[in-house]
């Protein structure tokens, strides 16, 4: 769409120049009266990009699902962001805390006559998340253990005591939430006060990593690929580089009656985080270079003179004031900067091309 719009305005510059019509020749012609100036033509790397709006926000949706039993006397609020070994809330003033790892909880976690009794996915997460808290070392749990030892035992009483509960050493269903990463809240589902039952939602959250979503024309999908490299323009008109990280493959259906065309979505994530403030759900950019070429020679679009047949051309100005015309065949369009790729055996870097004055 953004070439066909180029072209256009190509096409437009080209039928009003006196030139534009002319056919090409070796002849050298006289100068114009139309108000013009020199572009230097060059050889440089050029990227085509294409542009379209997208959202900024956090990656992912988390929710948090209370295995508890009781009254829900402490909830977080709305932007809070948990992280591991933190209270994510409490029931009947027992807290809740956040563990990392994929496998929720679905059952009581303790020490069995011997460690090969209680063994699972849940056990080895639980164990990296108690190594990582330092309530053991990796000599006492290694990377991988999905047993529950003694030490295992040592390490969740010492959990406890932070958490200022009894210390059992077990991992009682309900006392602990598992989630893949930090969570930050962005909609509390519970009332305070209110009844806790298992399997009741109790918070949306998201992750903390920054991230924009693209709905893009599925029609576009083959222009883009995981790795391509972005700028992303924020609210403030500040500009961060990005990397898209997915491309989607199913298209979404516009809403009935809807005049806009199915969309695939496409995440990109921000090279420099921090760069991206703290703007929530925020609407931004992002120019999303599609090709590049390495050594190209490039003119000005602006230079571009459409031929009465088919084709295009440059205007060349040679000393003492001569001008002629060299037919050209169009590559990459760098919309950003209003370069072309251009491709003739008679044109070379350093020459000067006629470009309109504006």
């Amino acid at each position: 769409m953004l070439l066909v719009v180029v072209i256009a305005a190509v096409v437009v510059a080209g039928t009003a120049h006196p030139f534009a019509t002319t056919s090409p020749s070796n002849a050298a012609v006289t100068d114009n009266a139309d108000p013009t100036s020199l572009a230097t033509v060059a050889r440089q790397d050029l990227s085509s990009q294409t542009e379209v709006a997208a959202t900024l926000g956090y990656a992912g949706t988390l929710s948090v699902v209370n295995q508890a039993q009781g009254t829900v006397t402490a909830l977080p609020t709305s932007g809070q962001v948990v992280g591991q070994g933190q209270v994510l809330y409490r029931v009947d003033s027992n807290p809740v805390v956040l563990l990392y790892g994929t496998t929720p909880a679905y059952r009581s976690l303790s020490e069995g006559a011997s460690p090969s009794d209680v063994t699972g996915t849940d056990v080895a997460e639980l164990n990296a998340d108690l190594v990582a808290l330092d309530y053991a070392t990796t000599t006492e749990i290694p990377a991988g253990t999905d047993e529950f030892t003694a030490w295992t035992k040592d390490a969740v009483e010492k959990l406890q005591a932070a958490l200022g509960v009894t210390q059992t050493g077990t991992l009682t269903l309900g006392q602990a939430v598992f989630l893949p990463t930090a969570a930050r809240v962005t909609t509390v589902s519970a009332a305070l006060g209110g009844p806790a039952q298992p399997g009741q939602p109790v918070v949306t959250a998201t992750s903390t990593i920054r991230q924009v979503s693209v709905a893009l024309d599925a029609d576009q999908q083959s222009e883009v690929a995981v790795g391509d490299k972005v700028t992303i323009t924020l609210p403030n008109d500040q500009t961060t580089p990005g990397v898209i990280t997915s491309v989607g493959t199913v298209a979404t259906a516009p809403a009935e009656g809807s005049d806009s065309t199915p969309t695939i979505t496409v995440l990109v994530n921000p090279s420099d985080p921090t760069a991206t403030g703290s703007w929530d759900q925020a609407p931004v950019n992002v120019a999303i270079t599609t090709a590049t070429a390495h050594d190209a020679l490039v003119v000005p679009v602006d230079a571009l003179l459409a031929l009465g047949g088919e084709g295009y051309a440059v205007e060349v100005s040679e000393t003492g004031g001569l001008h002629h015309l060299i037919p050209v065949t169009l590559g990459l369009f760098d919309d950003a900067d209003g370069l072309v790729q251009v491709t003739s055996s008679s044109l070379t870097a350093g020459q000067h091309v006629v470009v309109p004055t504006t």
